[in-house]
């Protein structure tokens, strides 16, 4: 047992550090060379997609499923949220964007009671009200400053992966598996955000550009893998809470990469949501007896 939280943790801690990676390299990607969200997400799309295609071709697995709509709706909404986070990361300093990205566990509280029809347990509003509190103290600040739209913007997001996440889970019971559902997810964020791109306009491959393309790519696909790998060998609530290890290293990041400040409010909101996440992910009593 403790060999298995040990070793979800470590992959989970790998996991973490590539996706704060490669919000940096979005970030840069987006300041330095003037790429737009939608061509950033459709690089980030497109390599997960081609090795799980090529992938299922070797081991002679199948793409067709019984659930097409459910892959439909849960696509969508996460190639919605995949976009308004990378649109966060392209017009708000790199912890603040990342975590409003990480509010989904406020919106996953708030579907479960309003749209379920769920009772939730205690932890769950206590971790809805940490959210809220930790949402507030992180739109402070933006009132103050021109950002409020971008910021308004980028919490929205929060909800798609919500939705995004709720779908997942609908999918998961009905017996789809797991590369199955990233495979549609990634056709469809590829598809949609190269529409988007060639409206909105593509910068091209430039030596520029190139590594910056293929570093999102892959940090991107080994971090989806690393969080794979760690949620099936590990204890889910330890997996679940270190996943919130990427805010801090993106928070880290952004202050020693970009030269990013972050207030004592954001901080407060940084870690409110943090906390909050931890909370949700504890497992039931009942639950944890089984």
């Amino acid at each position: 047992m403790i060999k298995n939280i040990s070793l979800g943790s470590g992959w989970m801690i790998i996991a973490a550090l590539l996706f704060a990676s490669m919000n940096i390299l979005v970030k840069n990607a987006a300041a330095h060379l003037h790429m737009n969200e939608y061509e950033l997400a459709f690089w980030r799309s497109l390599l997960p997609a081609l090795v799980i295609f090529g992938t299922t071709l070797v081991r002679k697995q199948t793409l067709k499923t019984p659930f097409f709509w459910g892959h439909m709706q849960r696509s969508m909404a996460g190639t919605t949220a995949l976009l308004l986070a990378f649109f966060g990361l392209s017009h708000l300093p790199l912890a603040t964007s990342v975590t409003l990205n990480y509010t989904s566990v406020v919106f996953i509280a708030l579907l479960s009671i309003f749209w379920l029809k769920e009772k939730p347990p205690l932890k769950t509003w206590v971790a809805l009200l940490m959210g809220l509190a930790g949402i507030c103290l992180m739109l402070k600040p933006a009132f103050a400053t021109d950002r409020l739209i971008e910021t308004l913007i980028t919490l929205s997001g929060g909800i798609f992966t919500a939705f995004a996440l709720l779908q997942v889970r609908e999918l998961s019971l009905m017996g789809e598996p797991a590369w199955r559902i990233v495979f549609y997810f990634s056709a469809v964020a590829t598809i949609t955000s190269a529409i988007a791109a060639t409206w909105f306009g593509w910068r091209g491959l430039t030596s520029d550009s190139l590594p910056y393309i293929i570093g999102i790519g892959m940090t991107g696909l080994f971090a989806q893998l690393a969080m794979t790998h760690a949620y099936h060998v590990g204890q889910k609530f330890t997996v679940a809470a270190l996943s919130y290890l990427t805010v801090v290293f993106s928070a880290v990041y952004g202050v020693i990469f970009v030269g990013e400040h972050i207030g004592a409010l954001e901080i407060f909101g940084i870690v409110a949501v943090i906390l909050a996440g931890v909370v949700s992910s504890v497992p039931e009593k009942n639950a944890a007896k089984r």
